[in-house]
């Protein structure tokens, strides 16, 4: 099996992947690094590809979602009411200015 080769993963595994490859590339972060981190991701959370027989993969950890959620919630609780307020407004304006466009 040549490296690279994504037949041990699930479909699961797949199409997680290609949703965080999306999520990268929204951010702005190139196709190719994109890829590598989501499947860095996934084999953070599941170990690796699972597609090897009948009840002998292991349960997805979700280390990785569980991480960032905590981290932009400690984010957010730092920071003062006002600047949020400030930082929501700002959202709302460029959503509705991406919107009309």
């Amino acid at each position: 099996m040549p490296r690279g080769d994504k037949d041990k993963y699930t479909d699961k595994q797949k199409r997680k992947a290609e949703h965080i490859e999306e999520g990268y590339k929204d951010r702005g972060v190139s196709a190719d690094e994109a890829e590598r981190r989501a499947w860095a991701t996934v084999n953070k959370d599941s170990g690796g590809g699972n597609k090897s027989g009948s009840g002998r993969g292991k349960p997805d950890s979700n280390a990785s979602a569980k991480k960032g959620g905590k981290a932009g919630g400690e984010a957010a609780a730092r920071r003062s009411a006002s600047a949020r307020s400030a930082s929501a407004k700002k959202a709302a304006a460029t959503r509705k200015r991406r919107e009309a466009h």
